[in-house]
């Protein structure tokens, strides 16, 4: 049984700051998704067991960076520049399908396991 344990939400004015962690039972491919409400869980960012490869959606480009310690077993959303429409609770998952050597699941469909998820609130 995987386990996922997120931290680091909260409530932040827009141009601010935000790192989310994401402890895991393993080593694993992850991604992070975000669900506003009324709104479906869209992808956000998503990085290989290894590191090496990393994905984001084209809203959070240059803004968010995905990382990963896997000394630590946790992975890492660090958010800058923060807008109002940032605004959802955030999800980690874990994905335990190996896609090929430069592949990273994008659908929450393809991720296995789920964090409880952490809130994030950007204030205008």
């Amino acid at each position: 049984q995987v386990q996922l344990v997120e931290s680091g939400g909260g409530l932040v004015q827009a141009g601010g700051s935000l790192r989310l962690s994401c402890a895991a039972s393993g080593r694993y491919a992850m991604g992070w998704f975000r669900q506003a409400p009324g709104q479906e869980r869209e992808f956000v960012a998503a990085i290989s067991g290894s590191g090496g490869i990393t994905r984001y959606a084209d809203s959070v480009k240059g803004r968010f960076t995905i990382s990963r310690d896997n000394a630590k077993n946790t992975v890492y959303l660090q958010m800058n520049s923060l807008k109002p429409e940032d605004t959802a609770i955030y999800y980690c998952a874990a994905d335990l399908t190996w896609h090929g050597p430069l592949v990273v699941a994008t659908m929450a469909a393809q991720y296995d396991y789920w964090g409880q998820g952490t809130q994030v609130t950007v204030s205008s």
